[in-house]
């Protein structure tokens, strides 16, 4: 689905990402972990269109990303959660969730204002799209709750909630159970298996929590200092000497515990 061919990008005289080189195969879940500053967050923001790569291709089915503004590219169906929350918190879950449908209204000013024909179909379409995520992630309870007033785990459901609003075939999550407890954990991996095998969303995920990216991911990514170092099945990746003692480390230890 996505190939990501030799990317790079630098800010000063750092390499965020030096030649990075990795296939996204359409129907999985990929791993991409690694230490802090690393390069993950950046890859994401060059797909996303975010960053733009100093040298390099990003082509999804065979569309080139690399120069395309963040909703275009959004626009071809790329979701995305920010590892800090982006959420509007005097706003209700239901709208919040809701505003992950702008790119998908075609409506005119006029045939809005006046409310009929193709305005009224096209907000009964988004309205079911919306309510259907929002049984979805279970969050019935609180559709009507400005998010503010929500702690810190359902507001990060509500943040998977609007990027599936947008109904992506490529979904990019950064640290999406960064904060969590571990109950919240778990919620959120049986969300995004979910998501993965009912809605068949292609899943990009980012992540300091090794158990989960061991427990959910087909594949996983290993990068250090903006280099892919390994590349594997998450049984192969846990064996590999060189990512357990430059990239993994206590964190790996802990796990095995």
């Amino acid at each position: 689905m996505l190939a990501a061919e030799d990317v790079c990008i630098g800010f000063g005289g750092v390499r965020a990402l030096d030649g990075v080189t990795l296939d996204v195969h359409d129907g999985e879940v990929l791993g991409l972990i690694g230490p802090n500053g690393a390069g993950k967050t950046s890859l994401l923001n060059c797909i996303s269109g975010v960053y733009r790569p100093s040298r390099g291709r990003l082509v999804l089915d065979g569309t080139d990303l690399v120069g395309l503004r963040p909703h275009r590219v959004a626009a071809r169906g790329v979701g995305r959660t920010f590892q800090s929350l982006a959420l509007f918190p005097g706003l209700s879950v239901l709208d919040n969730v809701t505003l992950g449908r702008h790119l998908r209204m075609r409506a005119g000013v006029l045939s809005s204002a006046l409310y009929w024909g193709r305005a009224q179909r096209e907000e009964v379409r988004h309205r079911e799209v919306v309510e259907h995520i929002i049984d979805f992630l279970e969050m019935q309870g609180i559709r009507r709750t400005p998010v503010g007033a929500l702690p810190y785990g359902l507001q990060k459901r509500v943040e998977l909630g609007r990027a599936l609003a947008l109904e992506p075939t490529l979904l990019l999550l950064d640290e999406p159970t960064s904060g969590m407890n571990i109950d919240e954990k778990e919620d959120i991996a049986r969300f995004i298996l979910d998501i993965n095998e009912e809605m068949g969303v292609t899943l990009l995920f980012v992540s300091h929590d090794i158990g989960v990216t061991m427990d959910i991911c087909d594949r996983i990514v290993v990068l250090d200092q903006g280099r892919k170092v390994a590349e594997g099945p998450p049984g192969r990746i846990l064996e590999d000497e060189a990512v357990i003692q430059a990239y993994l480390g206590d964190e790996l230890a802990r796990h095995e515990r």
